[in-house]
């Protein structure tokens, strides 16, 4: 019996060892990928076409990549890269383009292999994100679609150690800045955003609400909201 044991826990200990290395380099490989192209925001779209090499190895290696929710930072932030990693694969393999909705089901059609899985952009962001962790509603403001009507992209990459850090950092920025923010007295305008995922921001109350958590200055306690329309152009640095 115990020969039989040995040999099984070997392998087991092996895989997973394997399986914490894979991780782990692809951690550090889509932080040197997002340092190295990624500029105040926006993504060099055309030098990346120029040389796929790096992201094309770190999408390559993730697609065996093993992650379990039952580590939630280690989930989120695997499933976070790789949406916005895939969103740079796809404009790339359509560049030139000025949006991401120039291209037929960009979001909702294209299927990408990664994390063991066949899936959507839509996919990664509402089954395995949105839905499994329905309270989180940072994720909005680190997943990045390629227009500039987003959030920015980080030059780095979210990692599990710092991923609530990473989150926090992320929403409050997006929602003190004026330009995603925009308040006239008591009008305030805010991203479509807002509109589409809605029963997201308000959980423990209204939009406004959600929004006051994060910022430095209130908003108004009487506001009157309107959403102003959602910019899709190209989120691209030269």
């Amino acid at each position: 019996m115990k020969k039989t044991i040995i040999p099984f826990l070997f392998i087991f200990f092996a895989l997973n060892n394997i399986s914490a290395q894979e991780l782990a380099t692809f951690f550090k490989q889509s932080d040197n990928f997002f340092k190295a192209n990624v500029v105040n925001g926006k993504v060099k779209y055309a030098a990346i076409k120029d040389d796929t090499k790096s992201l094309d190895d770190i999408l390559a290696m993730a697609k065996g990549v093993s992650v379990s929710k039952s580590d939630a930072a280690q989930y989120q932030a695997f499933w976070i890269n790789a949406y916005n990693l895939l969103v740079i694969d796809g404009i790339v393999k359509n560049y030139p383009l000025k949006s991401p909705l120039d291209v037929p089901g960009f979001f909702d059609k294209a299927k990408h292999n990664i994390g063991g899985k066949s899936i959507t952009l839509n996919g990664i962001e509402n089954d395995l994100l949105r839905a499994e962790f329905p309270a989180e509603a940072r994720f909005h403001f680190v997943l990045v679609c390629a227009g500039l009507g987003c959030p920015p992209i980080i030059n780095m990459a979210y990692q599990p150690a710092t991923l609530n850090d990473q989150l926090q950092k992320q929403t409050v920025l997006a929602l003190n800045n004026p330009n995603f923010i925009k308040v006239n007295k008591n009008k305030v305008q805010i991203s479509q955003l807002f509109e589409w995922y809605k029963g997201d921001f308000e959980q423990k109350g209204n939009t406004v609400d959600f929004i006051n958590t994060y910022r430095k200055e209130q908003l108004p306690e009487k506001a009157k909201v309107s959403y102003y329309p959602y910019d899709w152009s190209l989120n691209e640095t030269k």
